[in-house]
């Protein structure tokens, strides 16, 4: 019996065998799955449509409309939606359509402030809550309950209160009162990275407190409240159009979203669109916001 080689005993060294597919090669198609999967969703689509042309509207106004948001012209008030004017005129004479675009970036401004706002001290306390627990965490803890207690609304008229009118103050008073909800959040994930094994590694290996907190839990931790966050913006986008039609916004004649809705009020028989067409934009940012943040949600879900 002749002898064999080792390639005949069955072990295919000098076979041509297929090099096994990398960790990124095999993301890469998943990922363009979830993607495509995505769009084509006509719904995630048209709110992503609906994202970018806020936005756009926030920052470059112009592309939209040339017309001065405060230009009033008495001829021509109360006149309905045509091409001239898409939105009509309110009771001054000024074109509705340019004011709801202009007012997109005071409305947005407050609300990015408002998100960013709650997002940083809400994390920032979750996150010391987390991290030391004790007597500390406890403390925390209840005054979060306590301020979840109060509806979110309410707190924020007694914020705007002590703080006095203006968007700023509207932002910061409806970032206040979505802190609690980030700190919970927040909390509750670094409770579970806490005891991770790349954690305990850190601290065998000898790492600093603070260093195991800002290089290990904090990015792991952080993700569920940036998801929070894109899911808050809509509700961001509520609260700050409510509290400006209630007259805790900007000053007239300032555009914002709320205050022309509040605006319209008086004419709502006689001149509808005043109130109904900026109500429309809110509820499309608002609707547009939570899709997409719905979308972000299940697909990190997902992975």
């Amino acid at each position: 019996m002749t002898d064999l080689s080792l390639t005949q005993v069955g072990l295919g060294l000098d076979r041509d065998e297929p090099t096994p597919p990398t960790d990124a090669a095999l993301r890469g198609p998943s990922r363009g799955r979830d993607l495509l999967r995505l769009l084509a969703q006509p719904g995630l689509v048209l709110a992503v449509i609906v994202a970018v042309l806020v936005l756009l509207a926030a920052f470059f106004p112009s592309v939209f409309t040339g017309r001065d948001p405060l230009e009033a012209v008495p001829k021509d008030k109360l006149q309905g939606p045509s091409l001239e004017h898409l939105f009509g005129t309110d009771q001054l004479g000024r074109d509705l359509f340019s004011r709801v675009v202009h007012g997109a970036a005071l409305s947005m401004k407050a609300t990015v402030i408002a998100v960013s706002l709650g997002l940083v001290l809400g994390s920032l306390i979750g996150l010391i809550s987390g991290f030391f627990g004790g007597w500390l965490d406890f403390a925390l803890m209840r005054v979060v309950e306590v301020v979840l207690a109060i509806p979110s609304l309410l707190l924020s008229l007694a914020i705007i209160t002590a703080l006095g009118f203006g968007t700023v103050n509207v932002a910061i008073a409806v970032g206040l009162a979505s802190v609690a909800r980030f700190a919970r959040v927040m909390r509750s994930e670094v409770l579970r990275v806490r005891g991770a094994v790349f954690v305990e590694a850190a601290k065998a290996a000898g790492a600093r407190w603070y260093e195991i907190l800002f290089r290990h839990v904090l990015p792991s931790a952080l993700g569920p409240a940036t998801v929070l966050a894109a899911l808050d913006f809509g509700i961001a986008i509520l609260a700050v159009s409510a509290l400006s039609f209630l007259g805790y916004g900007a000053n007239a004649p300032a555009p914002e979203w709320g205050s022309l809705v509040a605006g319209g009020r008086t004419y709502i028989t006689s001149a509808w669109w005043l109130t109904v067409l900026p109500g429309v934009v809110v509820m499309a940012a608002v609707l547009a916001t939570n899709r997409i943040s719905r979308a972000v949600d299940g697909g990190r879900s997902r992975s």
